[in-house]
């Protein structure tokens, strides 16, 4: 694949991360919970940063992660930290700027298992497109 594709700026504007209770969990052990789908086609690492950025409070920036030269990484947000190693939180709403040295291309994916009927939607991120 050619390096130009994809793009080097990525937003998501509606993020979520509902609290799954033991209880809640689904039959299949599904934990409620976000993910970024980041694929590179670069021949070089890609080093990612998130930025996340919420109704009312400061944004925690400088979430870092690398995608290896033509991989992918499917980045859990439930398990993220922010620089103090603190979980990001859950119940509030938020969202997201991820910036990446390489150009790659980013879809954003949700699980919500807080109900009996498991919820999943998936969608790609927005693009920056002067980038």
């Amino acid at each position: 694949m050619e390096a130009s594709q994809g793009y080097r700026t990525w937003f998501v504007p509606d993020g979520y991360l509902p609290t799954t209770l033991p209880s809640a969990a689904s039959p299949t052990g599904y934990v409620s919970h976000e993910s970024l789908c980041v694929l590179n086609c670069s021949q070089s690492e890609a080093e990612c940063t998130l930025d996340l950025f919420f109704e009312d409070r400061a944004p925690i920036k400088g979430i870092q992660f690398t995608v290896g030269a033509e991989r992918t990484l499917h980045f859990r947000l439930d398990r993220a930290k922010d620089l103090e190693g603190r979980l990001l939180p859950r119940d509030v709403p938020y969202a997201l700027r991820l910036t990446s040295s390489e150009r790659v291309i980013v879809q954003h994916t949700r699980v919500d298992v807080t109900q009996p009927n498991l919820a999943l939607f998936s969608v790609m991120a927005w693009a920056h497109p002067k980038d």
